[in-house]
């Protein structure tokens, strides 16, 4: 069948062909693709890309769906791949994927491709499309939210993966009807990158923040303060680095390490986590290793967030607590403009199936231009 040829914004899709096969083939070596496309056979072929090519890319189109080469409109070297398949036509439904070639990364292939496929399809007659990503594949779902896709739930267990496992997937869904342009994020990113005051600088938590993370956590007084006071293991740390970038982009927390700004050493984390966006409220939690406490650090940290949180965010108002013997975060909270506003009986749980009191503190916007505040720690 002939391919229809669809334009879009520095890209152009169009049927697979042969000269396609070497970038093909070196696409699918990618450890990245590799990684996020667990059915991809490991070796791939030559033999199996000619298949590709030839066969299963053409036949994909009989099933109501297509799969695309994305190529650049002035060389037509091949950048990728985009496709439609799982079509449930009584439902005028399907699911959109796509991979991009090493070599073509950076310079915004996928979103291109996938709204030029999104907007075709939707013209073609299709209604709702679920794109499908990784937790742990923060760049697919930047493309995801860019082109208007907004973030539905989790499909638990839903893709088998190369160790015998499954792992879940995001599922992210836009209608016909839907208003074009970005899908709006409740937590954007922090400008520059970063937030700094000259003295502590705050950077999102990474996959290589394991180590340092590990060592913070299994601190007993730490963990002590952690609910439930268990710490937290090796695995657990190793998700919550990993899959960091997703729950920002989700708007569920901003997960924050915070760099002593002159040496670049790692000090502490703090987070914020948006656990009630219908009320403009969200909390603030923090940790300091020993060697870097006494000198403001954390004080300087919540300020920053909380800064950052009433300028660019919907939230109007940020908690957070303290168990009644921690005299040293109540005076963190207080010098970082937050008010005691309650005494909760009996709120977290402790050790042995006790539970503990959690004293908490308020901050909303007006405090911090009324109170004049001081980073002075």
């Amino acid at each position: 069948m002939i391919v229809p040829t669809i334009p879009g914004q520095g890209v152009r899709l169009r049927g697979f062909a042969q000269r396609d096969v070497d970038d093909l083939l070196a696409g699918y070596a990618d450890p990245a693709v590799q990684r996020f496309l667990p059915p991809l056979p490991v070796p791939f072929t030559r033999a199996q890309a000619e298949s590709y090519v030839g066969d299963v890319a053409p036949g994909m189109f009989a099933f109501g769906g297509g799969l695309y080469a994305i190529a650049d409109p002035v060389t037509d070297r091949l950048l990728g791949g985009v496709g439609l398949d799982k079509v449930v036509p009584n439902r005028g439904q399907a699911e959109l994927g796509y991979w991009v070639g090493p070599w073509a990364r950076g310079r915004g292939v996928a979103t291109a491709a996938v709204r030029a496929l999104t907007e075709h399809s939707f013209h073609t007659g299709v209604e709702r499309i679920e794109l499908l990503t990784h937790r742990e594949n923060p760049l697919s779902q930047r493309v995801a939210l860019a082109n208007g896709f907004g973030l539905e739930g989790v499909r638990r267990g839903v893709l088998p993966n190369r160790d015998g496992g499954r792992d879940d997937l995001l599922a992210y869904a836009r209608l016909a009807g839907d208003e074009p342009g970005p899908a709006e994020r409740a937590l954007p990113d922090l400008p520059g990158g970063e937030l700094t005051d000259g003295v502590v600088t705050l950077r999102p938590l990474a996959p290589g923040d394991v180590d340092f993370i590990a060592e913070l956590h299994g601190l007993e007084d730490v963990v002590a303060t952690t609910v439930p006071p268990v710490a937290p293991s090796r695995d657990k740390i190793l998700r919550r680095c990993a899959c960091a970038q997703s729950h920002w982009l989700a708007g569920e927390r901003a997960d924050l390490v915070i760099v002593d700004a002159a040496t670049g050493t790692p000090t502490g984390d703090i987070g914020l986590y948006y656990q009630e966006p219908s009320t403009g409220q969200a909390m603030i939690g923090y940790s300091m290793m020993p060697a870097w406490r006494g000198r403001g650090y954390p004080t300087r940290a919540a300020q920053l967030v909380s800064l950052w949180a009433f300028a660019e965010t919907g939230i109007a108002r940020l908690i957070a607590g303290a168990l009644p013997t921690n005299l040293g975060s109540q005076r963190v909270l207080e010098k970082a403009g937050f008010k005691r506003e309650a005494y909760l009986r009996s709120r977290l749980p402790g050790n042995d199936g006790r539970r503990n009191d959690d004293v908490q503190f308020a901050l909303v916007a007006e405090d911090l231009l009324t109170d004049g505040s001081r980073l002075d720690g």
